[in-house]
């Protein structure tokens, strides 16, 4: 029995989850998947009442699950956003979720900004190293506040971690018969930790003859996923690099709205999984939020908890439901964001 941990978080998280689980709970009904869930209240609202953001016992607890459904998180009350750090940045580390999957795929051309650009030319996997790189915390400020400041920030790279989520890249593009998949660097500047990406890449693509590996410098990524989106099936890059390429992937499927993520550890058995977009408070509660995103990481989580095909028939449902308008206003259609959730049931139901 899937025992999932769910995580409303602030904002529109508990609004989009709770379309999340509605198409979850219908799967579950039709298929007998035996999904069980556990909310649990970390966020904004139980840091201003107790002070307390998540536990290390918590944190730990969190292991127990097969996996970790989350809203988002994020309130102007909290100063700095500390809880939201605390628990983001503390899953990804201390679970060791070195895997952020970032799925870049088209399913309406009429929300694509690029010009000409149809479903077939936009289905890419972005593979983002999720606990090293510029993200990890080391370096310091000197002189702060004088004429004479120095601010560092450190990137680590280990061989460790570089190797890993090469490796996942790749076997990533062998199970699903991709042919292809390109590391983006910027070794050409940075000779010291991004000459261990490149020894290492070649190291491992070499164990892949099948699969087509390519490099590109990460400027001339950018500059390609917006000329050529169809030249890519797997990318894999950096911390800092990935944060900045999955959502311009995010923006070339239709924005952010559309945009699901997964956090992985797959030797450990745990995985989280959540929209990319923030809280939105400034809409929380009106039935603004737009779920799909929700939706489509409720799919990703399926596909991670061994159900491939029902992934697939989330996927297709947000597809046809784009194509009807059954969105809400952001996309340009009417429907509430819990009117959204039931139009997917709906369309699965079919």
């Amino acid at each position: 029995m899937p025992h999932v941990a769910v995580i409303p978080g602030d904002g529109i998280g508990r609004e989009v989850l709770d379309e999340g689980l509605k198409v979850l709970r219908a799967l579950d009904a039709r298929h007998g998947l035996n999904l069980r869930f556990t909310h649990l209240p970390y966020g904004a609202d139980r840091y201003l009442a107790t002070g307390l953001t998540i536990t290390p016992e918590e944190m730990s607890g969190l292991r127990d699950y097969d996996a970790v459904y989350l809203g988002a998180l994020g309130d102007p009350r909290v100063p700095s956003n500390v809880h939201a750090k605390d628990i983001l940045l503390g899953m990804r580390f201390q679970l060791d979720l070195y895997i952020n999957l970032r799925p870049c795929v088209l399913l309406d051309e009429r929300y694509c900004p690029l010009k000409d650009r149809r479903p077939e030319d936009v289905r890419f996997t972005v593979f983002r190293e999720n606990t090293e790189g510029l993200y990890t915390g080391i370096g310091g400020q000197f002189k702060r506040d004088t004429a004479d400041e120095v601010a560092i920030e450190a990137e680590l790279n280990t061989r460790k971690g570089v190797e890993r989520i090469i490796r996942a890249a790749f076997e990533h593009a062998r199970a699903r018969g991709l042919g292809r998949v390109c590391m983006s660097d910027k070794s050409n500047a940075m000779r010291h930790g991004h000459d261990l990406w490149q020894r290492v890449f070649k190291s491992v693509a070499a164990e892949y003859p099948e699969i087509k590996a390519s490099h590109l410098y990460v400027d001339a990524l950018v500059m390609e996923m917006v000329r050529a989106p169809d030249r890519f099936d797997v990318i894999v890059t950096n911390n800092l690099f990935g944060d900045i390429v999955t959502d311009l992937g995010a923006q070339i499927q239709g924005g952010i709205g559309l945009a699901a993520s997964g956090n992985l550890n797959p030797g450990a058995g745990i995985g989280m999984f959540e929209p990319v977009h923030g809280s939105a408070p400034d809409i929380a509660g009106q039935g603004l939020a737009n779920p799909l995103a929700a939706v489509l990481s409720a799919g990703m989580m399926l596909s991670w908890l061994g159900h491939v095909e029902l992934e697939r028939q989330i996927e297709d449902a947000v597809r046809v439901a784009l194509n009807d308008g059954l969105v809400t206003r952001e996309l340009g259609g009417n429907l509430s964001t819990s009117q959204v959730g039931d139009a997917i049931v709906a369309i699965l139901s079919r």
